[in-house]
């Protein structure tokens, strides 16, 4: 219960007019972004009690809540996306002028974490890393699945995530970075096997399927969008890594579907065969993800341009 004065208005602990401290304020909005306390003060270099301190000092000079807590992380308050809103350029263009002097390829800069999908950071991504090593940049590579690293993104743990679809909400940024087509394949034999049956969904029924998950996430996705039915079958196979599963279908184990990048040479080379090639195949959009705000590593940005560069020729 807040404190009133003789005059019967509530004790706000702020002198009327009196200018809020930037240390707050860049506390509460890195808090506001990644959601959390915890991975608010890994960012800023504090402890949680001195970052949930902070944040009471000001909900106690603004006399407003700011975060509501939950079992996992804090969510805005109404109060809180306007104060965002207004501090969020400001405070950005402060730590702009504020950060590290000097060009970015003369810094010295932390290394940056950068995290996505097994298949394709091997695929497309890591080899083609090689000209920002030559300029100094330090990298540390995470593969995995989105969700975690999305979490991971907000707590601090990655600069840079490639997502297999756009984050919702206002704590993260998320630039489109290329488009992948899913293809239907098989390995020779299979598809001889087959020949050109009239009701190819019909026909596969009878033969293996090879699949990433046991619910089907990329075949039911094509099944819908080409065949426009739901797909109800149990999978022979399930490996969690698509290079295995392409290298299952290639050894002979039944079709899959796998994206067009993944498996284009083996196509070229007739190690696979394209089972169908649809006029509007179905295409997944991949994202690349950053916390908002200026990072004091300058080579965060250079690495995020980089990418979205070279994602064009992928």
């Amino acid at each position: 219960m807040r404190d009133r004065n003789t005059n019967g208005s509530e004790d706000t602990g702020q002198t009327v007019g009196a200018p809020l401290d930037l240390n707050l304020l860049r506390t509460f909005l890195t808090v506001y972004r990644t959601g959390s306390f915890t991975a608010a003060a890994r960012l800023l270099g504090l402890s949680q009690p001195t970052v949930t301190t902070q944040i009471r000092t000001l909900e106690r000079q603004l006399d407003r809540e700011l975060f509501e807590r939950r079992a996992r992380g804090v969510t805005p308050a109404p109060y809180a996306d306007e104060l965002a809103a207004r501090i969020v350029q400001p405070l950005d263009s402060l730590a702009a002028v504020a950060g590290p002097a000097g060009s970015a390829e003369d810094a010295l800069a932390e290394p940056v974490h950068l995290a996505g999908p097994a298949e394709l950071l091997s695929r497309c991504v890591l080899p083609g890393l090689a000209p920002l090593v030559d300029k100094g940049v330090r990298l540390r590579i995470t593969p995995g699945l989105t969700e975690p690293l999305l979490d991971d993104l907000r707590a601090g743990r990655h600069d840079l995530v490639i997502a297999t679809f756009r984050p919702r909400g206002r704590t993260l940024t998320a630039l489109p970075l290329n488009d992948e087509e899913f293809v239907l394949v098989a390995s020779p034999a299979w598809a001889e096997r087959l020949g050109a049956p009239e009701h190819l969904a019909a026909a596969l029924h009878g033969v293996p399927l090879v699949a990433y998950a046991e619910d089907l996430p990329i075949v039911r996705r094509y099944w819908r969008h080409v065949f426009g039915r739901r797909l109800v079958r149990q999978p022979a196979l399930t490996v969690p890594d698509l290079n295995a599963v392409k290298a299952a279908v290639v050894g002979g184990t039944g079709f899959t579907v796998l994206p067009r990048y993944l498996c284009a040479e083996e196509l070229a080379s007739g190690a696979l065969v394209l089972l169908q090639d649809p006029e509007d195949p179905p295409i997944n959009t991949a994202f690349l993800v950053q916390r908002p705000g200026t990072s004091g590593n300058p080579h965060v940005a250079l690495v995020r341009d980089h990418l979205l560069q070279a994602a064009r020729d992928w």
